[in-house]
């Protein structure tokens, strides 16, 4: 089982705007869809978000992720892997709230404070539907998503009494040496699930060298305890993932991180996403893991422990 590749669907997000594409999902039932067909495409693994359906904005209101997590859970058995990152507009108390009252088997969580510059997606896209979307994009110059070592110890020090586990997000390399302070300190156990985010602006860039160089620190900084996954942001998303398949690692993959499906053509679903990468492991003669056995490898608290 150890060496099957886990895939993560990351379902919606907090980074593209509706009028990005007409094929994210924004409505509760919208995500619900989207995360049991990445599951039936292969992903053992759903990151999600939620959003408010009137305008698509993101939201980290608990009874929102109540609207689509119980469709999910019923028709699928995905992990559910909720977001303690929200959006970067948000106050950690407010990011929060979801993993802390639904307690899921995962929890995303990101290793630092970091600039979150999302302005030159303006480049690209020049007509929105909703009043928010253009500023949000515009302010992202001069915006900080803010984690810092008292909110990080904070949320895994509220989440620990009820044994969800983390989806450990590293945007950099000193964001690997955080991890290892808190694992230090006794708040993340493993065997943990590393995380490393590529090409996004304010993190580590795409390049060969960044994943060997993210992989290598890992290696010496977490031994065996832990298991690696990456995720590329937009364009870089199939051969970052490929890249760390043939090291040994695991994927991420997802409307969250990138809404393209080739070259100049916007993914129809996760699903798409999902069923590309799965047949991109095969043909490099790796398995993929199933929900149950990537609970097994992640020693998960199980779906019958979740408040939802």
């Amino acid at each position: 089982m150890a060496n099957k590749v886990i895939i993560t669907c990351a379902v919606t997000g907090s980074i593209h705007t509706p009028s990005m594409s007409p094929y994210l999902p924004v409505t509760p039932e919208e995500i619900a869809e989207a995360a049991i067909g990445a599951a039936e495409a292969g992903a053992a693994i759903v990151h999600l978000h939620a959003r408010d359906p009137k305008d698509g904005r993101p939201t980290q209101d608990p009874d929102m992720f109540r609207q689509f997590l119980p469709t999910i859970t019923k028709n699928s058995d995905v992990v559910v892997n909720i977001t303690t990152g929200g959006a970067p507009t948000m106050s950690v108390e407010e990011r929060l709230q979801p993993a802390l009252q639904l307690k899921p088997e995962l929890a995303s969580l990101n290793m630092g404070s970091m600039n979150f510059g999302l302005y030159e997606m303006l480049n690209r896209f020049k007509d929105f539907k909703h009043d928010w979307e253009r500023p949000y994009l515009e302010e992202s110059d001069d915006r900080i998503f803010k984690n810092t070592f008292k909110d990080i110890a904070y949320i895994l020090e509220s989440c620990g009494n009820s044994n969800t586990r983390f989806e450990i997000e590293c945007y950099d390399i000193g964001h690997l040496y955080t991890a290892a302070h808190f694992i230090d300190r006794g708040l993340i156990k493993p065997p943990f699930l590393i995380q490393s985010v590529f090409g996004l602006r304010g993190g580590i860039g795409p390049h060969a060298e960044d994943v060997m160089h993210m992989k290598r620190t890992a290696d010496r900084l977490f031994g065996n305890d832990y298991l690696w996954s990456v995720l590329g942001a937009g364009s870089n998303q199939m051969y970052v993932a490929a890249q760390s398949a043939v090291m040994g690692g695991n994927v991420r993959v997802g409307l969250e991180d990138s809404l393209w499906g080739s070259k100049g053509t916007l993914a129809k679903s996760n699903a798409e996403q999902v069923a590309k990468i799965k047949r991109i492991m095969e043909d490099l003669g790796l398995q993929t893991a199933t929900p149950d056995e990537a609970r097994s490898m992640l020693k998960l608290k199980g779906r019958d422990q979740v408040e939802f």
